[in-house]
Formats: structure tokens, sequence, C-alpha cells
């Protein structure tokens, strides 16, 4: 706390400090955690190669979802439909509403994502990464959605869009 013993420290996380998990063209870096924000927020910046998906469909019930495009492009499931948000753009997904994210084929994404409030959602990240990995089944995540607040559910819509984008992709994280 600060000498008024109300206000909170900054949060400074130095570029050498950063966890970063992954490798090129697929990495996360993990900048800040619930537990270091005082619970306000967490935020991860992630870069994801061409034709690549994060995460399938999901929503949390107690944060929304911020992302930010730092360069590249990302198509994000909103609920029923499909948004393309590029360099500059700016999406806020609220509580509860279903999305999933991936980047179109021919180009990556840098994006910086930000819950708040947060949760302590790096182990959830550590997880994803040992999955990636072989070292972890995809089945894992699904004991951990009430943990992370990561509720796994099916969408038509973002089947419909990986079906037709030709790759027949499919989320490497988990299968429902």
């Amino acid at each position: 706390m600060s000498n008024d013993d109300q206000t909170p420290e900054p949060v400074l996380r130095r570029a050498y400090e950063v966890e970063h998990l992954g490798q090129s063209p697929n990495s996360t870096w993990l900048l800040a955690d619930a537990d270091e924000t005082g619970g306000v927020m967490n935020a991860v910046r992630t870069k994801l190669g061409p034709g690549t998906d994060g995460p399938p469909p999901h929503y949390h019930k107690e944060s929304p979802e911020l992302f930010f495009m730092l360069d590249g492009a990302l198509r994000v499931l909103t609920g029923e439909r499909i948004v393309t948000i590029r360099k500059g753009d700016f999406l806020l997904v609220p509580p509860h509403l279903t999305h999933a994210w991936g980047t179109p084929g021919g180009v990556g994404a840098d994006v910086l994502i930000i819950k708040a409030p947060g949760n302590n959602r790096f182990d959830y990240f550590r997880l994803a990464d040992r999955i990636r990995r072989g070292e972890a089944s995809p089945k894992a995540v699904l004991e951990t959605q009430e943990r992370f607040d990561n509720h796994f559910v099916e969408s038509a819509v973002w089947r419909q869009a990986l079906a037709a984008d030709g790759t027949g992709r499919r989320s490497q994280l988990v299968e429902l």
C-alpha cells in the first residue's frame, strides 16, 4: 500500500521479468495476474501465427474480456457472430457472452488480453502450454472451468466458420 494505506502500489513488470510461454510464432507473455493487481485485472500478451486458433468457444461468468490488437488480425466469435479485429482495434466481450478466437489464414496476431476484475489465470496459460507440448491431456482443462472462470460450450457458428475456412482445423486446447 502507499502512504495513505488506501491506495495500492503501482504494478510494474519489466520485460525481462515476464514469464514467456511457447515459441514463435505462437507465444504468450504473462504480464500481471490478479494477486499482483489486488484482483483488479489479469493481463497477457499473445502472438499467434497465421491460421492458429486460441481456445474453443467459452464464456466467463465473472469478468469481461478486453482484446486490444497490437498488430495483425484476429477472428473473434462474439455470441452468434464473428468479427475480425485488426491493428489498433479494441473489443470488449461482456461476461456470459460465448466467444472464441483465432487468426485468419495468411495473417498472424499480436494481442493484449485483459480480464477485469481478474482472477489468477497464469496457471491456466501454463496448463494450455503443457497441452500444446503434449505434456498434459486436453481434457485436463475441463477440470479447471470453475477455477479459471472458463466455461466451455459448443458453438455451431464457430464450428461452421472453422469448416468454411477449408483447413478443417480445430482448437488444440480441448475438444468438447
